[in-house]
């Protein structure tokens, strides 16, 4: 093997890593995310509900900020993987408090109505957003 190889392969190791477990977290955030709502997000989109696109896509948005910056900021994968499951928490706790706060927000989604969804997606892009800020 020539010189030149050993540094790219040693740097694609760990982005190799990198994007593999995040990629995992993120599917796994998607799936737990989606059995604690109280509708089904994946049948809602293929049936055309925006409110439900929208609400997921902030919430994938939301914990993509965090795993994101948690890539950026932590030299270790272990830590990483710790504040990767922090913000995991975070943000499944953002949707089961707005859950509770906003009476009627489930059937609201479930029932098409955009201005929910939309409040639902911006609420967790925000949430992400902010616990990516406090990852600094």
């Amino acid at each position: 093997m020539g010189k030149g190889r050993a540094p790219v392969l040693q740097s694609a190791i760990p982005y190799l890593a990198y994007l593999v477990s995040a990629l995992a977290m993120l599917a796994g955030f998607l799936a737990i995310y989606t059995r604690i709502t109280r509708f089904d997000e994946w049948q809602l989109i293929h049936q055309g509900n925006a409110a439900a696109a929208l609400s997921l896509a902030g919430a994938l948005l939301g914990f993509s900020c965090t795993l994101a910056f948690s890539i950026a900021l932590h030299a270790t994968w272990h830590l990483f993987l710790a504040w990767s499951l922090a913000a995991m928490g975070v943000q499944l706790l953002a949707y089961m408090v707005m859950a509770r706060l906003l009476r009627g927000m489930n059937d609201a989604i479930h029932s098409g109505n955009i201005a929910m969804g939309g409040l639902m997606g911006a609420t967790s892009l925000g949430v992400g957003i902010v616990n990516a800020a406090c990852l600094t």
